[in-house]
């Protein structure tokens, strides 16, 4: 045994808060490894590894990577039997394909870490230093072997001590280095030809959980003086607006008041207009209050688009649906709508151009909807829904028209609060919230409470985000303040990379990812990877050529509208996979590892791309930020960059 101090990660005193509580038998496993092993072994509980999941991974940089599969399962609770190649069980008479073949799985697991998360590997001998071994925690070891015998093809039975098997008897603490000899059969081993610590170093990128994933377990969010002071209070009249740059903490400051109010028995709303901003939302206020029931109960987050038609369905469906028939025969499409819908052109793939004349049937039928809302509430239907608070976020996409109709949603004495950062104006609504307008949206008199300081952004990207806004935003600039973390020092690599020909865009985007995935800064997981766009076809090309590789990555890049719909809900940053979306929907997210692709700065170009650089992160003290760009106009900026590239 050496001195060395054994890596778990996550932390021992972490398993209690882990999204998938540890089993009794994981637990057992787990503490056999820890006193038997050398401490070199690292032990990974529950790794990402690209979305698959295995309950336990042992990497030894000298010796080799051991990936385990843990099994509770009684299997005289019922019949097990194989049939083909399925595994099946008998209930009451009744047969059934058990869909966790645990074969199949620590199969898959030693594939897909030869073939991709080790891609150094000797392409020979390799796969000697992967064991992929199974447990069964409650059953024998004899009965799990007879069962599952059939199911082992030729390679695990030729060599079975890289495809262990083992069963409760093999876990008996009174058999000491035996029982790892039957569950581990290479945890003597001290050196491999095969293993070294770059290959080694391959492989922790994909075992590390994501830094959003580490954060969810730390709570509540730290909150800066200014920061908790917003959270903590409201004004007089229950109207507030808060400001402030990229980075600032306008997101955690709402989404923590909602459960401040939530935590005091509130009914609360949080609205926003991009749908992938709202998980977001929620898993900060959950944060902030340990307790996702209390958030489940009192606070609702939902999309704008979303709200109407929940008004409209309880109010009147009939009408409604009258709107989209006159409109589109009876196509309801403002379920869809959100991130990066702009009714002046194609609605972002969900209705073609000839279909809704250039977008103006849809922004007339939205209008319609909107009004209906604002009818209902005026005639006092009681069977509406009504809030303690309604805090918005993003407030520089909204409309004036949607914040007088969600007022009609308050309650009498009630809270209202609107945040929003103008610089981040991708839909040219913000240039409509002057002071003499917003006097009638009940804010009368009174300042804007202002965050000044940037506590995400690293120190290194804020001078090149000042320049390109200096250089290439008009309208009102709200920049970024940093502040100076007590004993973090940022290391930021900042990479430019321009395409002249822009018919090999989706491939440089795909080049750059790799290249980043194949050098992560310390501390960083693949999972923490991000790529963000400004179009969805060349999203979808880059997945596709990810996917090829066998990368799993969660996306929003569907051809179907609806389905889209469906990924945005579901993209969330602890994701274990590599996450692939457009810089609309991105918005008010944060990353520590960015590949960003950017063809133009026409338009509300630049306030996207100035949106995009300002995602980035920091924390742990290792983030990156690579840009991708067929723009000519920018090339000059480009080249002032630490790390700048011709494709």
């Amino acid at each position: 045994m050496t001195d060395l101090t054994r890596l778990i990660d996550p932390p021992r005193s972490e398993f209690d808060r882990l999204p998938n509580r540890l089993t009794d038998g994981e637990r057992q496993v787990i503490d056999l490894f820890d006193r038997g092993l050398d401490p070199a072994w690292e032990m990974y509980v529950q790794p990402h590894l690209n979305g698959l999941r295995p309950d336990l991974v042992l990497l030894n940089p000298d010796v080799g990577i051991a990936v385990f599969e843990i099994k509770d399962w009684d299997l005289n609770a019922m019949r097990y039997f194989v049939s083909g190649s399925d595994l099946r069980a008998e209930r009451n008479g009744k047969s059934f394909r058990v869909k966790d073949n645990p074969i199949a799985k620590i199969r898959l697991y030693k594939n897909e870490i030869f073939e991709l998360y080790c891609p150094r590997l000797d392409t020979k001998a390799g796969r000697a230093v992967i064991t992929a071994g199974l447990v069964f925690t409650r059953t024998p070891r004899d009965q799990v072997v007879t069962l599952l015998d059939p199911l082992r093809d030729e390679a695990i039975q030729k060599y079975p001590k890289y495809y262990p098997i083992a069963g409760s008897d093999d876990l008996d603490n009174d058999l000491g280095q035996s029982s790892l000899d039957r569950i581990f059969p290479e945890w003597k081993r001290t050196s491999s030809v095969y293993m070294n610590h770059d290959k080694a170093e391959d492989l922790r990128g994909w075992l590390r959980e994501p830094a959003s994933s580490k954060e969810q377990r730390t709570r509540p969010i730290p909150l800066s003086p200014p920061q908790l002071n917003l959270v903590k209070t409201r004004t007089r009249s229950g109207y507030r607006r808060i400001r402030g740059p990229a980075g600032s903490g306008k997101s955690v400051v709402a989404a923590c008041r909602a459960a401040e109010l939530a935590r005091q028995g509130d009914s609360v709303l949080v609205v926003c207009y991009n749908i992938t901003l709202l998980r977001y939302l929620r898993d900060l206020a959950v944060r902030h209050v340990a307790a996702s029931s209390e958030i489940r109960k009192s606070v609702d987050f939902l999309n704008v688009h979303r709200w109407c038609k929940r008004v409209c369905t309880i109010g009147d469906p009939e009408a409604y649906r009258r709107i989209w028939r006159n409109h589109f025969g009876g196509r309801d499409l403002s379920p869809t709508l959100g991130d990066n819908h702009d009714p002046r052109s194609a609605i972002d793939g969900i209705v073609t151009v000839e279909e809704n004349q250039d977008g103006q049937d849809l922004q007339s039928a939205l209008d319609e909807v909107v009004e209906l809302v604002d009818d209902l509430y005026l005639k006092r239907r009681f069977d509406l829904p009504t809030y303690d608070a309604i805090l918005v976020d993003e407030g520089q996409d909204f409309r004036l028209r949607w914040w007088n109709v969600l007022r009609n949603a308050l309650k009498r004495g009630g809270e209202m609060v609107l945040v929003a950062d103008k610089t981040q104006d991708i839909y040219g609504n913000a240039s409509s919230w002057t002071d003499v307008a917003m006097e009638g949206c009940g804010f009368t008199g009174g300042r804007w409470s202002e965050l000044k300081e940037s506590y995400r952004l690293p120190a290194p990207v804020i001078p090149f985000v000042q320049k390109f806004a200096d250089k290439f935003l008009t309208g009102e600039v709200d920049l970024p303040i940093p502040v100076q973390m007590e004993l973090d020092i940022d290391e930021c690599r900042l990479r430019w990379v321009h395409v002249e020909n822009k018919g090999l865009a989706a491939q440089a985007c795909f080049d750059e990812l790799i290249r980043m995935m194949k050098a992560l800064p310390k501390n960083t997981a693949v999972a923490d990877l991000t790529f963000i766009c400004s179009g969805r076809d060349i999203g979808r090309d880059v997945v596709e050529k990810l996917q090829e590789k066998h990368v799993h990555v969660r996306h929003t890049f569907a051809e179907n509208s609806r389905t889209v719909q469906e990924q945005k809900w579901q993209l969330f940053q602890g994701d274990a996979r590599v996450k692939a979306t457009t810089i609309h929907s991105y918005k008010g997210w944060e990353g520590k590892l960015l590949v960003v692709f950017v063809d133009s700065i026409d338009g509300v170009g630049g306030e996207l791309l100035y949106t995009a650089m300002t995602r980035l992160r920091r924390g742990g003290g290792s983030s990156c930020l690579s840009i991708v760009s067929t723009c000519a106009d920018l090339r000059d900026f480009a080249g002032t960059w630490p790390e700048y590239e011709e494709y």
